[in-house]
C-alpha cells in the first residue's frame, strides 16, 4: 500500500479501516445459551410471543375496578405468580395479588398492599385519593415476531436475557477464531525462568493471551521463536496451519533480525500496512493471504498492548460478524499537558480522578507497561496537537 506519509507511514484510521475491508466473516454455528457470552449474532431474533404475554401485576396488592375504589371491596381469592384466577371480578369486589400473576378478567386496577386496610376477614378498602393501574399490559415490552437482537450483536448479559424471554435457546452465532501466538527474541525466556544478563522475561504473549482471553476467544500460545529466519518462518507456517490468526510480538520493525515482513511475502501474504503514523506502535504488520490473518506487533509490551487494542480486537471480532468500536469517553484533562514532537497520533495512559477528570500517567517510553496497571484508559493526541490546557476536554478509550 502506497501513500505519500513519510516512510510510507498510514494514518491509524486508514489502518482500521483496512483491517476491517480485508477480514471476511467466519462460518456461523448453533451454540447453547449457555456459551453465547461474547459471542456474535449470526441472524436477527424474533420474539416467539408478546411480552409481557398477559397482563400482570407490577406489585402485590388488590386487582380491582377503578371506579370502586371509595367502595369497601370484598376479597375473593389470593391469586399467586403462575396461577390463573378461578373467579371473575365484579363490583365492589377484589382478589389479593401476587407480582407477576395474571390480572384477573374484570380487573382493570391493582392497589398497593401498604395503600389498603383490612376491614374483617373479607374485606378490605383503599386508603389512598389515586393511584396508577399497577398492570402490565400484555405486549407493553415486546410484541410477537418483534425483532429484538439484530444479526451482528456482540451479546452481554442484558443480551442473554433477551434470547432467554424469547425462548431463542440455540441462537445461530459467528464461529470464533482460531488464534495462536508466537514471541519472537532470542533474548526471551519465559516468566518461570530467571533471565541472564542479556536476557528478558517474554511478557508479551502472556498480555495478548490475557487481553484475547477477554474476547471471550480462546487461543493457542506457542512460546518463543529464535532471532532465526529459518526457525521463525517454521514456526509461522506451523502455527497457520493450524489457525485463522496468527499474532506475533516482535520481529516486525527494520533490523537485522526482524525477518517477519520479509517471511510474509515468502509465505505468499499480501502485506497491508507495515509503518503507521501513531504512537506507540509504528512499526506494526498487518497481512492475509486465503483467509489467514497475521498481526505483527512490535516487541515493546506497552506498544504490542495498545495496537492489540487499537488493531487486534476489531481483527477478531470482524472475523466474528461484529463492528467493533472501543468504548470512549470526553472528559476534561485535570492539568495542562505538553509533548515535544506531534507529527503522529500518540495514545497515553490516563485514569480518572474523583473529580471526573482525565490524569496523564507519567510513562517512560514503549516499554514501560507498568504504567499501564493504573490506567482506565488511553488518551488520544491528534496528529499536530502538541498540548491540552487544563480542563480542556480530551478524548478517552476506556479499558
Amino acid at each position: 500500500m502506497e501513500t505519500n506519509k513519510p516512510n510510507n507511514m498510514i494514518p491509524f484510521q486508514e489502518a482500521l479501516e483496512t483491517v476491517k475491508y480485508a477480514t471476511k466473516k467466519l462460518d456461523s454455528e448453533r451454540i447453547d445459551l449457555a456459551d453465547c457470552l461474547n459471542r456474535v449474532l449470526a441472524q436477527d431474533v424474533l420474539s416467539d410471543m408478546s411480552i409481557p404475554p398477559f397482563n400482570k401485576s407490577a406489585m402485590d396488592g388488590y386487582a380491582c375496578k377503578n371506579a370502586d375504589l371509595d367502595e369497601n371491596l370484598e376479597v375473593l381469592e389470593i391469586i399467586a405468580a403462575g396461577s390463573c384466577a378461578t373467579k371473575k371480578i365484579g363490583d365492589h369486589q377484589c382478589s389479593k395479588i401476587m407480582t407477576g400473576a395474571k390480572v384477573p378478567e374484570g380487573a382493570d386496577t391493582v392497589i398497593m398492599i401498604e395503600h389498603t386496610e383490612r376491614i374483617d376477614d373479607k374485606h378490605i378498602r383503599f386508603t389512598k385519593q389515586k393511584t396508577k393501574s399497577n398492570i402490565c399490559l400484555k405486549g407493553e415490552d415486546i410484541q410477537e415476531n418483534d425483532l429484538v437482537l439484530k444479526k451482528g450483536t456482540r451479546l452481554k448479559a442484558q443480551h442473554i436475557s433477551v434470547l432467554a424471554s424469547v425462548g431463542c435457546s440455540n441462537p445461530l452465532v459467528y464461529k470464533q477464531p482460531k488464534v495462536a501466538i508466537l514471541a519472537t527474541g532470542s533474548e526471551l525466556v519465559e516468566p518461570n525462568q530467571k533471565p541472564n544478563t542479556s536476557q528478558i522475561r517474554n511478557v508479551n504473549s502472556w498480555q495478548i493471551q490475557a487481553q484475547i482471553q477477554k474476547t471471550g476467544i480462546k487461543c493457542n500460545n506457542k512460546g518463543i521463536v529464535s532471532d532465526s529466519k529459518e526457525t521463525t518462518k517454521k514456526a509461522m507456517t506451523e502455527c497457520l496451519e493450524k489457525n485463522d490468526v496468527l499474532i506475533m510480538s516482535g520481529g516486525v520493525s527494520v533490523g537485522d533480525y526482524d525477518f517477519v515482513p520479509q517471511i510474509l511475502k515468502e509465505l505468499g501474504f499480501n502485506i497491508w500496512f507495515h509503518t503507521l503514523l501513531v504512537k506507540p506502535g509504528k512499526h506494526t504488520v498487518f497481512a492475509a493471504c486465503k483467509g489467514k490473518y497475521v498481526l505483527g506487533l512490535p516487541g515493546n509490551p506497552v506498544s504490542s498492548f495498545v495496537q492489540f487494542e487499537l488493531l487486534g480486537k476489531p481483527l477478531l471480532y470482524r472475523l466474528m460478524g461484529h463492528d467493533y468500536h472501543a468504548p470512549m469517553v470526553r472528559m476534561p484533562i485535570a492539568s495542562d499537558y505538553k509533548r515535544k514532537k506531534s507529527e503522529r497520533l500518540e495514545f497515553i495512559p490516563v485514569r480518572f480522578n474523583a473529580d471526573n477528570q482525565v490524569v496523564p500517567i507519567h510513562y517512560h517510553g514503549s516499554a514501560h507497561i507498568n504504567a499501564f496497571t493504573a490506567a482506565n484508559g488511553i488518551m488520544l493526541v491528534p496528529t499536530d496537537v502538541d498540548e491540552f490546557m487544563e480542563g480542556e476536554f480530551v478524548h478517552v478509550r476506556q479499558l
